[in-house]
């Protein structure tokens, strides 16, 4: 989806439409990395000249088979996963619908036909006629013929997943806190309304390792489509889960140490927002929670994406603020 982690973005209709500033997006993804017997972290990036992956994780099942847990956005990223499970995956799981976790699935179901899918009802409820993908996929249809070539090439990549909003949707629906056995791992799998009205935790009980999706996520919080009330529950119901690593949907792997230290950031950041201050002074109370990770492109990053959340959510006016809190 078009967010404001993207360098640029205009309003529109009441939808975020891309407008990439292409110099302030960095590399590096696509990273592979064993965390532990049978769990693989693919990591997501902010290539140039496009939109985000989020990261990935695949779980070694019984016999071949594999599960990943989120399939990126780009045809690269995906096939990178599906190549690190020796091309046998053979389940998938979908933490939310923004499409840096749930492209993938179109060209999964390319080379997997019989692959099944696992996601909340969020998923179908955003792809379907009038939902948030699918008001995104109009804009994109309207945008794209007056848009600079460069920005209407990475515009086209998300009009051609939605375009395929069959290939998007789960087989199978996750509406409650679970506990699930997909293609044999024995999953904890949680249910939030925190960023997307639909997003799923997971922790491999094998491993300890707990796939978050964008419940944590790096330079910032992405509030785009969040709850921030809400997502302070979600976080506590998160440090309650027996986890050694915590995957985010974007950055690096967390400890237990690290995972709360970067919700002492959350905290600090929605608290600032609360009290008014100026999201100059906020940014910098964020920064000094997640400075262990900030590189200099994150660092730059910062003061433009809260600024973005503060006009936008954080200190709008309150049915602004509170839009994504009255969900279905």
């Amino acid at each position: 989806m078009t967010t404001g982690r993207s360098a640029g973005i205009r309003e529109h209709g009441g939808m975020r439409v891309l407008l990439l500033t292409l110099s302030l997006l960095c590399g590096a993804a696509q990273a592979q990395q064993t965390l532990a017997p049978g769990v693989v972290l693919l990591s997501g990036g902010f290539e140039s000249g496009r939109q985000p992956d989020g990261n990935s994780v695949l779980l070694k099942g019984e016999g071949d088979g594999w599960l990943l847990i989120d399939s990126g956005r780009h045809r690269a990223h995906t096939e990178a996963a599906l190549a690190a499970a020796g091309g046998q995956v053979t389940a998938a799981l979908n933490t939310h619908w923004h499409l840096d976790h749930l492209g993938g699935n179109a060209w999964l179901r390319e080379r997997l036909p019989g692959l099944q899918v696992w996601a909340s009802p969020a998923v179908g409820q955003a792809l379907a006629n009038g939902g948030w993908l699918d008001r995104y996929r109009q804009q994109l249809v309207a945008g794209i013929p007056t848009a600079p070539p460069a920005q209407a090439a990475v515009m086209q990549v998300d009009l051609d997943l939605l375009n395929r909003a069959d290939a998007l949707n789960p087989d199978r629906e996750i509406r409650a806190a679970s506990s699930l056995a997909i293609v044999g791992r024995r999953l904890r799998v949680g249910v939030e309304s925190a960023v997307s009205g639909g997003d799923l935790w997971v922790l491999d009980e094998a491993s300890g390792t707990l796939a978050a999706g964008d419940l944590v996520t790096l330079p910032v919080p992405f509030l785009d489509t969040a709850c921030p009330p809400a997502w302070r529950e979600a976080l506590r119901r998160l440090s309650a889960q027996p986890f050694t690593r915590l995957v985010p949907g974007h950055g690096p792997v967390m400890s237990r140490a690290d995972f709360e230290r970067w919700r002492g950031g959350f905290d600090a950041l929605l608290d600032c927002a609360d009290q008014g201050l100026h999201p100059a002074a906020c940014a910098a109370a964020w920064r000094s929670h997640a400075r262990p990770w900030l590189d200099d492109a994150g660092d730059a990053r910062v003061n433009g994406m809260v600024g973005y959340y503060f006009k936008t959510l954080l200190q709008a006016p309150p049915e602004q603020r509170e839009r994504f809190c009255r969900r279905p």
